[in-house]
């Protein structure tokens, strides 16, 4: 029985360290985000850092990534740029490869 409590004990630790690597790879992914839509914003470094900090802590508000899009959507709109929903999904998925790349090198 200590095999299978050992085994089950190591697939829980498995889960745990894959969970909290897909949650690195997902804030990393909003910062870089939330670079891209200070860079579109005109924003210059030390705001463009607040914004980024700003769009990471709006995927709190919901799960999934609705309420990340909504917020840099709703900024890039409210200055007046010209922009689309799916513009913006499309950055999210190309961002989501640099930051899974990203993470995975420092780990």
């Amino acid at each position: 029985m200590s095999q299978f409590n050992d085994r089950e004990k190591a697939f829980e630790n498995k889960f745990k360290r894959e969970k909290e690597l897909e949650c690195k790879i997902t804030a990393r992914r909003n910062k870089l985000l939330g670079l891209w839509a200070a860079e579109q914003l005109s924003l210059d470094a030390d705001v463009a850092e607040a914004y980024a900090k700003e769009v990471v802590v709006s995927d709190f508000d919901e799960p999934g990534d609705d309420d990340v899009l909504r917020k840099v959507l709703g900024d890039l709109e409210g200055k007046g740029l010209q922009t689309s929903e799916h513009l913006v999904r499309k950055e999210m998925d190309r961002l989501m490869s640099v930051a899974r790349d990203q993470v995975m090198a420092e780990n």
